[in-house]
């Protein structure tokens, strides 16, 4: 990273620090890594930041190929959902609450189609929209617990019911 000018989408000191030991699927010095983790994930995060493409990321980054490949590895473990999961954790301890949610608020919202949707795509009668149900559960603080998209015609309450399943699914700290 001192070899090139930083992208405001680098992470910071206080960001790596937190995030390391759930990146780190191998020792940083195993002979498999030909690229620095730090330097990955920048460049997954400035992917993210700029929507752009995968193959114009910028070239004083990894390569766009090493970058993808590591980010599949890391969704496959699922450090993402970890992450969140105990960051979620750390902000409800902040705040004096329990560390696991009691309730939780469920919502829904339908948005718009396009032709790229395919069979994500469904009519919502009730609100009059072709598209994709957006299903969210939070906390009483806002933080999201889960999240599911189906398709606008599909059974409110089975959605329901299936967003319930997967927040009992999710990532719990050993």
């Amino acid at each position: 990273m001192a070899s090139r000018k930083p992208y405001p989408s680098d992470v910071s000191e206080e960001e790596w620090a937190f995030v390391v030991p759930y990146l780190a699927l191998l020792r940083e010095d195993a002979p498999q890594r030909t690229h620095n983790l730090r330097e990955v994930l920048n460049g997954l995060r400035w992917i993210v930041r700029t929507g752009s493409a995968w193959r114009y990321m910028p070239h004083d980054l990894p390569p766009w190929e090493a970058v993808y490949q590591q980010t599949q590895r890391w969704l496959k473990a699922g450090v993402f959902e970890q992450m969140i999961h105990d960051l979620r954790i750390l902000l409800r301890l902040s705040k004096g609450r329990a560390s696991e949610p009691s309730a939780a608020v469920l919502d829904s919202r339908t948005l718009r189609s396009t032709p790229e949707s395919g069979p994500r795509s469904g009519y919502d009668g009730h609100k009059g929209k072709k598209g994709s149900k957006v299903h969210a559960a939070v906390d009483t603080l806002g933080h999201l617990l889960a999240l599911r998209v189906s398709p606008a015609s599909e059974d409110e309450r089975k959605e329901v019911e299936k967003l319930s399943e997967e927040y009992k699914k999710r990532p719990k700290r050993t």
